[in-house]
């Protein structure tokens, strides 16, 4: 059984914290937030205690560490847990600040401890199939990859403002995610985005509506879309074209009845957002951290994979900035 000890009791680590007491082979042993009365309330409810968040990495009868805490101390506890030796799952990104991020890579690359990077959507069960596909050759040789992430509705100006900007904040999911499927980074990135759905979004200096288009050494293609708003609900959909076929992965909608009338054809909506949607995901992501523990077997997710992405996000920040493309290498 792998007692964990859980820094950040928000609602992303009250999440992980129902992920961590389901699973059969670990625990919620201790955990730690800079709001005392939401830890005692996930403590109480978990049958965990309550310490600093010092007292929880230093801690003996944890054996692992999951950090769900604000971004800008992820690097910070990354090196503590690792210096530690404990195990680490980190919520991405790895940092706000891609050199940071680089320097927290470069000081833990001595320990042998596995650090994981939370980026679930590699284990949503629609994604790993259609890359099982793609390994299998299904498709043959990969062309063109798209993918659209919209939510449902833009998040707090507060939370804008401190978010490090829609490349580093949503479409590093993407970012990682097209790095997942197409087994390669990209040679060269190139973003445009503006802010349409709210102009206090643009006036703090971010943009709610953006498209990156990535090149890689053979030419083959990828596009990401992403929007702060989509009235319709989640939309979260892959495609990629193939020398001989062409695989999708559709919504998750919230039924899967159709009515069809002469009327027209009517279905559900996509799920609302990505706790309903990904719920399956952060379950197998939590699974395959645990097996690797067991396992004594590399994570699924590294610590560079977690600095490759931030890096994308920079080079389509500079982009957009600039109007030009940003050679990754150059960020990297």
């Amino acid at each position: 059984m792998i007692r964990v000890g859980l820094l950040g009791t928000g609602r992303i680590g009250s999440l992980h914290a129902e992920t961590i007491a389901s699973h059969p082979d670990s625990s919620l042993h201790a955990v730690s937030d800079i709001d005392s009365d939401s830890a005692t309330k996930l403590a109480t409810q978990y049958g965990a205690i309550v310490k600093s968040a010092e007292d929880v990495i230093s801690d003996q009868n944890v054996d692992a560490i999951l950090i769900a805490t604000s971004t800008d101390t992820h690097s910070d506890f990354i090196e503590k847990a690792s210096f530690a030796g404990k195990p680490i799952l980190c919520e991405k990104p790895v940092d706000l600040n891609l050199t940071r991020a680089k320097k927290c890579l470069e000081n833990v690359s001595a320990s042998n401890n596995p650090i994981m990077i939370g980026f679930n959507r590699r284990f949503d069960p629609n994604f790993a199939q259609l890359k099982k596909s793609l390994e299998n050759n299904e498709i043959g040789k990969r062309e063109l990859l798209t993918i659209t992430s919209f939510d449902p509705a833009p998040p707090p100006i507060s939370y804008v403002k401190t978010s490090g900007g829609l490349y580093r904040d949503m479409m590093i999911h993407d970012f990682d995610l097209s790095n997942f499927i197409m087994g390669e980074l990209p040679i060269t990135i190139s973003a445009v985005g503006h802010s349409l759905v709210n102009p206090e979004i643009g006036a703090a200096g971010d943009v709610d509506t953006a498209v990156v288009t990535m090149i890689y050494s053979d030419g083959k293609i990828a596009v990401i879309k992403n929007s702060r708003r989509a009235a319709y609900g989640y939309d979260q959909r892959v495609e990629i074209l193939g020398a001989e076929g062409l695989l999708q992965a559709d919504n998750i909608l919230e039924s899967s009845v159709v009515k069809s009338t002469k009327v027209g054809v009517i279905s559900a909506k996509p799920k609302y957002f990505f706790l309903e949607r990904y719920m399956s995901a952060y379950k197998a992501e939590w699974d395959a951290f645990v097996k690797s523990i067991n396992d004594n077997q590399p994570v699924p997710v590294t610590l560079e994979d977690g600095v490759a992405a931030l890096a994308m996000a920079e080079a389509a920040t500079q982009s957009q900035i600039s109007g030009k493309s940003i050679q990754l290498e150059e960020v990297l």
